[in-house]
């Protein structure tokens, strides 16, 4: 089935919808929310991602196909399932992912190198879900000065054998007015932002999918001061000495996501 050409992709009302809650659903604030992605040549991603999945790229200057990937480190905020109000969990997190169209249904979706997560409750969704979640010591270091309506510090630390990050912002406190490569800012926004499920390798080799629920996100533009994406690295995306120079920054300092649960095997 064909994807919605990238210049019709629109925040519908079904995106913007969310869909019924169960008791088992998770509902977290996500504080110090940012998305820094790089646009890089497609064959460096293309082995990590199953074949039932098409990169859904954008085209460079000089015609080339660059893929999407971005990392997405925040803090869960009053994480707690909808049934059962409390106990809440506040905790540190960075998801790594890919932009991908599934071939067999058309639609968008986010492909999940997986997530490092600060907290002893990563044993839960690795074992019960075999999700792709590892342990790490994360740490920010933010100071959102209201008054300027935007970030005077943001910086970022993670210590983990699977995925150490280094990371430094600087938020211009501006909506965010371009993405380059897509026809429109709102077509551009709806594939980096909006993407409401995730596909991933589970820990026994199978593919695994959930998905989520936000309402449309309010960012502002920033740039890369420091940068030190291990993982990024390692799988060959995006090398230490790119990691500077991002197709994008976007930052919000809350917002809400839903994650419906359980995930699936696909």
């Amino acid at each position: 089935m064909e994807a919605i050409p990238r210049a019709e992709l629109r925040f519908s009302p079904i995106l913007l919808t969310r869909p019924k809650l169960s008791a088992m659903d998770a509902v977290s604030g996500l504080e110090h929310f940012a998305i820094v992605t790089y646009a890089i040549p497609a064959e460096r991603l293309r082995p990590h991602v199953h074949e039932r999945f098409e990169l859904d790229c954008i085209e460079g200057e000089a015609g080339q196909q660059l893929a999407l990937v971005s990392v997405v480190p925040f803090i869960d905020r009053d994480f707690h399932f909808h049934g059962m109000p409390y106990p809440r969990f506040r905790f540190g997190q960075t998801n790594y992912r890919a932009y991908v169209i599934d071939r067999a249904s058309g639609k968008r979706a986010v492909w999940f190198f997986g997530t490092s997560l600060d907290s002893w409750t990563v044993a839960i969704p690795q074992n019960l879900w075999k999700l792709p979640w590892h342990r790490g010591r994360i740490r920010f270091d933010c100071h959102f000065d209201r008054s300027a309506g935007r970030y005077a510090q943001y910086r970022l630390a993670t210590e983990s054998e699977w995925a150490p990050l280094e990371l430094e912002l600087e938020d211009s406190g501006l909506p965010v007015s371009t993405l380059t490569g897509f026809p429109t800012l709102e077509s551009g926004a709806v594939t980096l932002t909006h993407p409401l499920s995730g596909i991933y390798y589970r820990r026994d080799g199978k593919l695994g999918s959930y998905s989520v629920w936000h309402e449309r996100l309010a960012l502002t533009s920033g740039r890369v001061v420091a940068a030190k994406i291990g993982l990024f690295d390692r799988l060959g995306l995006v090398p230490f000495a790119e990691q500077t120079k991002p197709h994008s920054v976007m930052i919000q300092p809350l917002t809400e996501f839903t994650v419906y649960l359980p995930p699936r095997r696909l």
